[in-house]
């Protein structure tokens, strides 16, 4: 019984919260307010945020307590450069978040929390549609729900708590009318990450023994992948007109969408700043076109490199 009334509680506090802070952003504006289709309050995240670290078990909900307090300082902050770096606050304070789940949550889960940090990647690309964390969750919730109970686990009561903390924010999120900021997606990133951290470490149970870190961060890595294919269906519309439009990659294949997801944003881009430089490179490989390798491959900063070249022998 006291499992349903905490599934209740964190329902009806997720949607309290949520309405609450939605009349505040609104009043308050600034980086809380998206100019978007007559205003639209961001960040409305932090209300699943907070019914997260009161009702998650410890040590996960400080990990989930971490990376959203840095993610709501960003939202806060709004996207502003570091001095002549090459990065903004979000991406710093991100790559922070994400170093400090590593580090802090080896101690508790192991090397799978490696994946469980960067979750965080992959929900924040999510998060550029209405409704797609939300969808997300609750699908990989619900997957999550059907191995642990068939396997007997005592945790099965997690992804139900983090759908029905989902549902207590989800139904204006669907609309457009709310968005939840990167404090939402982070700290649904870390909070679904952590379930499948458990599901993997349940399957691997029943495979090994001898070899439970190498076979769990296997079974981890299926999980993460399948998340990222689920976000990138859900995407693949708004991905089509994004990778033809703005990066000129005509007639992208799902292998495009999945790499998106993995790798797009700006946290990705800083990667491809620092490995590329100004440099473009291409692949006319079939195979690897399909795996997405164009998505990868492709260098923003080489393309304003060579604007801005074009640019400036036209002037000339």
């Amino acid at each position: 019984m006291e499992i349903y009334v905490t599934w209740i509680l964190a329902l009806i506090l997720t949607l309290i919260l949520t309405i609450f802070f939605t009349v505040l952003f609104t009043k308050i504006k600034g980086n809380l307010f998206e100019d978007v289709r007559g205003g639209i309050p961001r960040a409305i995240g932090i209300a699943p945020f907070i019914a997260m670290v009161i009702f998650f078990p410890k040590p996960f909900s400080y990990l989930i307590g971490l990376m959203g307090i840095l993610a709501f300082i960003d939202d806060l902050l709004g996207r502003k450069k570091i001095g002549s770096l090459p990065i903004d606050v979000g991406q710093l304070l991100r790559g922070i978040g994400i170093i400090a789940v590593m580090v802090l949550g080896y101690y508790c889960m192991g090397p799978i929390a490696i994946l469980v940090a960067l979750m965080v990647q992959i929900m924040n690309i999510a998060d550029m549609q209405p409704g797609t964390v939300c969808t997300t969750v609750f699908i990989m919730s619900i997957i999550s729900f059907a191995i642990l109970t068939l396997l007997g686990s005592p945790l099965y009561y997690l992804p139900i708590l983090l759908i029905f903390i989902c549902l207590g924010y989800a139904s204006q999120d669907y609309s457009g009318y709310i968005m939840m900021g990167e404090v939402g997606n982070h700290s649904f990133g870390i909070a679904l990450g952590i379930i499948l951290a458990i599901v993997s470490a349940v399957i691997t149970k029943g495979i090994t023994t001898t070899m439970f870190y190498p076979v769990e961060f296997i079974v981890m890595i299926i999980l993460f992948l399948i998340t990222t294919i689920i976000i990138a269906y859900l995407r693949k519309r708004t991905l089509k007109n994004y990778l033809e439009q703005y990066l000129n990659i005509q007639n992208p294949v799902f292998g495009d969408y999945v790499m998106d997801v993995l790798t797009g944003g700006g946290l990705g881009d800083l990667f491809r700043k620092i490995i590329f430089q100004n440099k473009q490179y291409r692949t006319n490989n079939d195979i690897l076109i399909l795996l997405g390798a164009r998505r990868f491959l492709f260098n923003p900063f080489a393309q304003q490199y060579q604007e801005h070249k074009v640019f400036t022998q036209h002037k000339l």
